[in-house]
């Protein structure tokens, strides 16, 4: 089973898009039971809140299906127990890092690295849910194909 981590700041906007977003790509491709797939913040500031009402609008809009779920703080459990750990900027790896320590097995990368480099800007910042959601889904499917790719998959 691959497990893959999506982290943001907050685990309101950014990583809950990019775990449903990934989650329907792997189901589309017929993989879902090859996958555990979840997200989680840097910070414990919005733990307990639901997925933010843009990245709602934004997954029905793109006929995503999306569960009603709780924020939650990433955890050095959470940095054992999974393979892949995407985070959407440079500040989720400084936020990570003062979590675990320090990522001595490289599980730790930037989603957009997948892509075309880069951070996926913050939607509760910008209010700009289409971005985000173009940057998510160039990430996560390119990092699919980089597993296909290298025939984890």
């Amino acid at each position: 089973m691959i497990k893959v981590m999506f982290v943001c700041l907050g685990n309101i906007c950014r990583s809950p898009m990019a775990e449903f977003v990934f989650k329907d790509l792997v189901s589309k491709n017929g993989l879902t039971d090859m996958f555990l797939i979840s997200s989680s913040a840097t910070s414990s500031e919005e733990a307990g809140n639901d997925i933010h009402y843009g990245t709602k609008q934004k997954l029905r809009e793109q006929g995503i299906p999306f569960t009603r779920r709780a924020a939650r703080k990433f955890t050095t459990q959470d940095y054992n127990e999974y393979d892949y750990i995407l985070v959407m900027e440079n500040a989720n790896i400084r936020g990570l890092l003062r979590i675990i320590g320090e990522d001595g097995e490289q599980k730790i990368t930037r989603l957009k690295d997948y892509a075309d480099g880069g951070d996926i800007a913050d939607p509760w910042y910008t209010g700009n849910f289409d971005d985000t959601y173009r940057d998510v889904l160039s990430g996560c499917t390119a990092f699919l194909k980089y597993l296909k790719d290298r025939a984890v998959v």
